[in-house]
Parts: structure tokens; C-alpha cells; sequence
């Protein structure tokens, strides 16, 4: 596999994603469905929102971890969050992850009005090996 960084400006870097992620001789691809802050027994979690972010990307990275894959393999990860306000005080933690497994990924911050139950944030990814 081949990967392909389209970065047209410099202002993306400090927020932890690239404009665009060109992939070639793609062996296969997974597409994740949003993970979140349900625990293994299904049950949502009430937390804050740090420790739902910090719950939700362990689960993203047990999905990609039984697939085979590898979570610097992500090109796409959108972010539906039920609350900027409450989420960007911890996107430090989050840029730390991004930067620590050299993920660098397309990206999309949403808020929405709810999420399922007490979920807080979401993550949805696209992973290539």
C-alpha cells in the first residue's frame, strides 16, 4: 500500500488531520462503524467526555486490532460529538493519540443534537492495509 499526504496549507497540522489521503495498491480495506463509549457487556457509558473519548478509541482500536489492521492505517476518522464546548478541552488527548500511532487521516468534527442514550462521541473510520 501507498499513501499520499495532500496538504494544500499548513493550519490543518496544529488541529490534527490532512486535507486529503491519496491510497494506491490498497490490499483491502475496513470500514468501521462508529465507536463509541459502550462497554463490553453493551451497556452506554455516563461518563465525561474525556473518559467516553478515551473509552470510544479503545474500541475503535479493538475493531481494527481484530481485523488485522493498524490503527496508523486510518485515512478517514469522522468525529460526531454531542457537545464542541465539552469536546475541544480534551482534543489535546486526542491529538496525542493521532500523534503517538502516526495516524494522519482526512477528518470531520461534527456536533450533533444526540448520540444513543449518554454517548457523548463517536468515532467513525476508514482503515487500508
Amino acid at each position: 500500500m501507498e499513501k499520499r499526504i495532500i496538504n494544500p496549507w499548513k493550519w490543518q497540522d496544529e488541529r490534527h488531520y490532512v486535507q486529503g489521503v491519496e491510497v494506491k495498491a490498497v490490499q483491502s480495506t475496513l470500514y468501521c462503524a462508529g465507536q463509541a463509549a459502550v462497554h463490553a457487556d453493551g451497556t452506554s457509558s455516563s461518563a465525561d467526555m474525556k473518559t467516553q473519548l478515551q473509552l470510544a478509541i479503545q474500541n475503535l482500536e479493538q475493531v481494527i486490532n481484530e481485523a488485522g489492521y493498524e490503527t496508523k492505517n486510518i485515512v478517514r476518522l469522522n468525529v460526531y460529538t454531542t457537545s464542541h464546548e465539552e469536546f475541544f478541552p480534551c482534543f489535546e488527548y486526542f491529538g496525542e493519540w493521532i500523534a503517538n500511532n502516526s495516524i494522519k487521516q482526512a477528518a470531520t468534527f461534527v456536533e450533533v443534537k444526540t448520540l444513543f442514550e449518554t454517548l457523548k462521541v463517536e468515532l467513525e473510520a476508514t482503515v487500508v492495509k
